[in-house]
């Protein structure tokens, strides 16, 4: 049998599971996410001076939520000028066997997760404090975490967060579903911030690690959030399915002495089958919604590629002639330049490296400034028309651009590589 979890591990878990419907449901009955905030990390504290002696409650999230209400009642008793709240709060707050059932306390928590989702996406946030708010508050990470996440230190994220919080509160921001084209605005910004938590893991964008798997199985578990709470839109469903399969690829995107390895020599055997098999039905619900006439963008369609790869036993069973069309449909519903770059890829597997090349010639350099994107790009291509001494030159370029150690380290491997292969033929 499994041995009970310790205290630590209690609290770390109940935490993490509630943290965000105790947050969401708190800023709805306080209308101030900062002193949502504070109630719960209150009811943390509280958890972790008692449960050590008292012993873990059957139901560790009511009693976090009663901890943090009574806290909330108290302060607001404190605060004469806010006697209305004080009712609010302490409406209902009753005992049975010594602590009420959450759902009793809390109508419509999930909608309570949501909505903490969209404000934490506020249009008056930068993207960065988006995210951060996002893992902070319905993530559940600690600050400390969060800052090794994005490379950067504790105070500065604490000051990124408080920021943050504190830009929501004077601005009276609402924890409240935006509505009509409103929430389909916010709800890209949902997205894309959850895009954005799971690319910084999964693609680290500078440091040592070729990845962070923390924070990008945070982003996915976030997306599986959203998926529930939202399951009536494929967009929503196709980031799910594109994070699931992406995902799925980190177990081989690392070889045994740790050395990056690129998606064409992965050993696929080495893919997480769950993480497949859970994006691969997230795509087939959209798909079925997609059917009915929901719309459908960017997230939906790269799944539809990632899928493609998923699907694929061996590399060379990779229909890139289908992946290319893809492509040719994501360039017109969201164009880009890194969407340039990637269908130039494609294109170079579909058909010919000069075709490739050919679709890479019409980004704009400029658009991705000093990205190693392109180069690296380029340099693939170049290795694959034969041009050995060109495409070394240009991986090497590519490798002063990048900030991630272990990106550099591939290509500067790939560089050497060609200017052996150049040298031998010449």
């Amino acid at each position: 049998m499994p041995a009970e979890p310790t205290t630590v591990e209690a609290i770390t878990a109940t935490w993490r599971e509630e943290s965000a419907r105790l947050v969401g449901a708190l800023t709805r009955m306080t209308r101030d996410v900062g002193m949502a905030e504070d109630l719960a990390q209150d009811a943390l504290v509280s958890a972790m001076e008692q449960w050590p002696t008292a012993g873990i409650p059957s139901n560790p999230g009511a009693w976090l939520m009663t901890a943090a209400k009574r806290r909330g009642v108290d302060q607001f008793r404190r605060a004469e000028t806010l006697r209305r709240k004080t009712e609010e709060l302490g409406h209902d707050l009753r005992e049975e066997n010594g602590m009420p059932d959450l759902d009793a306390q809390v109508d419509h928590i999930e909608d309570d997760v949501l909505r903490l989702v969209f404000l934490c996406c506020h249009p008056l946030l930068s993207p960065e404090s988006r995210a951060a708010l996002t893992l902070r508050l319905v993530g559940g990470l600690t600050t400390a975490e969060i800052a090794r996440g994005f490379l950067t230190t504790e105070s500065t994220m604490r000051q990124r967060i408080s920021r943050a919080k504190k830009t929501l509160s004077e601005t009276r921001a609402e924890l409240e579903l935006p509505t009509g084209g409103d929430r389909a605005r916010r709800l890209d910004d949902v997205m894309a911030v959850i895009y954005l938590v799971f690319n910084e893991g999964y693609s680290a964008t500078a440091g040592e690690d070729w990845m962070r798997p923390e924070l990008a199985y945070e982003g996915i578990r976030l997306a599986r959030l959203l998926a529930e709470l939202a399951s009536e839109e494929p967009e929503v469903l196709g980031l799910q399915a594109l994070l699931e399969i992406q995902g799925s690829r980190m177990p081989a995107r690392l070889d045994v002495a740790g050395e990056p390895v690129l998606l064409e020599a992965q050993d696929r055997s080495r893919w997480d089958r769950l993480l497949v098999k859970r994006g691969l039905a997230a795509l087939e619900n959209a798909e079925a919604l997609a059917a009915r006439g929901r719309p459908v963008g960017q997230y939906f369609l790269q799944a539809s590629i990632a899928a493609q790869h998923a699907r694929a036993a061996r590399a060379e069973d990779t229909d890139w002639r289908r992946i290319a069309v893809l492509y040719d449909v994501l360039a017109q519903s969201a164009p880009g330049p890194v969407v340039e770059v990637n269908r130039a890829v494609a294109y170079g597997r579909a058909y010919d490296a000069s075709a490739g090349l050919d679709v890479l010639e019409e980004v704009d350099p400029a658009a991705l400034g000093d990205s190693p994107l392109i180069p690296s790009v380029r340099g693939d291509l170049l290795e694959r028309a034969g041009l050995h001494a060109d495409a070394a030159a240009t991986f090497s370029e590519a490798a002063t651009r990048t900030r991630n150690l272990g990106e550099r380290a591939v290509l500067q491997r790939r560089a050497a590589e060609n200017h052996l292969l150049a040298s031998r033929s010449g």
